[in-house]
């Protein structure tokens, strides 16, 4: 690294924020605008293709098929909760520090733990496997082995993509996204052409996670000349972790949940109504990762709060698009993207759409609020997601009788969240405004 890029970012903090080396220093709300395009274009990329995956499995499995692969991508998403922690926690405190030899000191430290968290996912699924199965009545324990494996390296993947959103290399980090997005639909569906069925498209979910650990490699400044003994602190990962593991939980295991309860087809069904409601949710998640390090290396709060807004108008931008699309035309974007075996499956289609994408955006909405919140210290609203997350495995299980009511179930839980997390945040800004006046 030369010596003016070492400046560069030794002096970063007269600005209030780390310099990506080599640029220059942009307003915040530049600066804003241009991250959070660079994942909103990487997160729509990376979203067809992750689409593209499930189109592509729905219609050479069927529905009753497709409900396995389904099952086998949300428990991924269940186990990114350490993997979205990790990359939190190494984004946080990557940002919040000038000189590169400590940025290098928290990377290497949490990437050592990352290891040694990701053997025991790996080893503690691969123990579980049977049981597992049968509950999610899965064809054979060996898509829990598979998955098992990939797990190993989808924790330290997290700490890699915190260091590249940390530093603000935002088009690496989507980089990293699209190439596992794009490794898991040409292996999938290369490999159930081939024959190998709904176990082909596990196995190409393990692939992808595996490969994308090592593509792109762009973390050689964080491995060079750590400062020894570089602390990671505990209250920040139990921070993230209470975050992630609520947000995983309300995001993923209504498909579990159904996969368990209801029969196949419907659970299929299901699970193609969920993914269209993620399409949302991923794109608004970009913009709220992009917001994350601004927010917690801005020094001023008048700058942190401009941050936040122009995140929730994006949100709300998007989200009515989004739910707008699927009112006028449910039939025909099921059918274009499944196939017309998942649209004959369930009478209550544009319903089921409507009130899915509405829950979807209420949560997005939340989730801005909840990142905020960490990124000032705000508030420690996780806890109430968490909670929440609960009780939707306690409101599903008692109310399951059509999948309608599921849907219902997690949107009022939805809605008291918001509520519940706001409350602290106008307190704030209220306490804010008094004492600047």
């Amino acid at each position: 690294m030369s010596t003016t890029e070492n400046i560069a970012q030794e002096s970063s903090s007269r600005v209030g924020w780390n310099i990506v080396p080599g640029r220059e220093p942009g307003s915040l709300h530049a600066r804003m605008v241009s991250s959070g395009f660079i994942m909103l274009i990487g997160s729509v990329f990376v979203s067809i293709l992750s689409f593209a995956y499930n189109v592509a499995v729905a219609r050479l499995l069927g529905p009753a098929e497709f409900s396995h692969a389904a099952a086998a991508v949300t428990l991924l998403m269940l186990v990114s909760c350490i993997n979205l922690a990790f990359q939190m926690v190494t984004a946080k405190l990557i940002a919040q520090k000038e000189l590169p030899s400590e940025r290098a000191g928290i990377y290497q430290t949490l990437r050592r733990r990352a290891w040694g968290i990701g053997l025991g996912v790996g080893v503690t699924l691969g123990l579980a496997s049977v049981p597992l199965s049968n509950y999610l009545r899965l064809p054979s324990p060996l898509f829990m082995i598979v998955l098992a494996v990939g797990f190993v390296f989808y924790i330290p993947l997290g700490v890699k993509r915190g260091g590249m959103q940390g530093t603000c290399k935002f088009h690496r980090l989507a980089g990293s996204l699209s190439s596992e997005a794009l490794i898991k639909l040409l292996s999938a569906v290369l490999l159930v052409w081939l024959g190998f069925g709904v176990f082909g498209a596990v196995l190409g979910i393990a692939a992808s996670v595996i490969l994308a650990f090592f593509l792109p490699s762009d973390d050689h400044e964080l491995m060079v000349n750590p400062q020894p003994h570089t602390p990671a602190h505990f209250r920040e990962g139990l921070q993230a972790i209470t975050f992630f593991v609520g947000q995983v939980i309300i995001n993923n295991v209504d498909i579990l949940l159904v996969k368990h309860f209801f029969p196949a087809d419907q659970a299929g069904l299901y699970a193609a109504i969920a993914l269209v409601g993620r399409l949302l949710y991923f794109a608004t998640w970009s913009v709220t990762s992009a917001m994350f390090p601004l927010s917690a290396g801005e020094r001023q709060e008048k700058g942190s709060r401009n941050v936040l807004a122009i995140s929730l108008l994006f949100v709300v931008v998007l989200s009515g698009v989004f739910i707008t699309v699927l009112e006028f035309c449910p039939t025909f974007i099921v059918r274009t993207l499944f196939g017309a075996g998942f649209s004959m499956v369930n009478n209550n289609l544009k319903s089921l759409l409507t009130m899915n994408a509405i829950a979807m955006a209420v949560y997005a909405i939340t989730v801005v609020l909840i990142t905020y919140e960490m990124s000032r210290r705000i508030a420690n609203t996780a806890w109430l997601q968490l909670v929440v997350s609960g009780l939707v495995i306690a409101g599903v299980t008692a109310f399951h009788s059509s999948l309608m009511e599921v849907i219902v179930v997690q949107q009022v839980l939805r809605v008291l969240l918001l509520l519940a997390v706001s409350a602290p945040f106008l307190r704030f800004q209220r306490a804010y405004a008094e004492e600047a006046s």
